[in-house]
């Protein structure tokens, strides 16, 4: 079997609008790790799951593999440079200077994300180049906005 080009296959996907979110979680150490991601979704109401497929050669991946729990900040249509700064600066970087805040639980919830939503870990396996990681909703926050949308290579909003 002869693979599809992949330059081909990003122009197809990327014709699919999706919301942005970042993952955040804390890694070994204890400190905050967090990465952008487009590929989120929703999986199962009973019982509640999400899923994220994070590339296994991603800084974030160790932390994501190490994680018990980790938060999606589903981002606001203003947030487009906090987007920007998690999908390329370091790992330490990311955090620095940006509002945020440590539940008692030490959940890394954002500043002005349109919604958080609190996992546990549920699965993991590899696929592909990726790892998918099925988390299991266990709490969350809603807040009124727009999204922050990403389509054919770039950043939109709903108008």
């Amino acid at each position: 079997m002869t693979d599809f080009d992949a330059a081909q296959f990003r122009e197809l996907c990327g014709r699919f609008a999706t919301g942005v979110v970042i993952v955040t979680t804390l890694d070994s150490s204890g400190a905050a790790a967090g990465m952008t991601a487009n590929s989120f979704t929703s999986v199962s109401l009973d019982p509640p799951l999400i899923s994220l497929n994070i590339d296994r050669t991603a800084e974030f991946h160790r932390a994501i593999e190490a994680a018990t729990t980790f938060t999606v900040n589903v981002l606001g249509a203003d947030q487009e440079a906090l987007s920007r700064r998690f999908a390329q600066a370091p790992g330490p970087e990311r955090f620095s200077g940006i509002g945020y805040r440590r539940t008692e639980t030490g959940r890394i919830l954002l500043t002005g994300a349109i919604a958080t939503i609190d996992c546990e870990t549920f699965q993991r396996f590899p696929v592909g180049d990726h790892t998918v990681v099925i988390g299991r909703v266990v709490g969350g926050e809603a807040h009124d906005g727009r999204p922050l949308l990403y389509f054919r290579g770039g950043y939109h909003n709903l108008s």
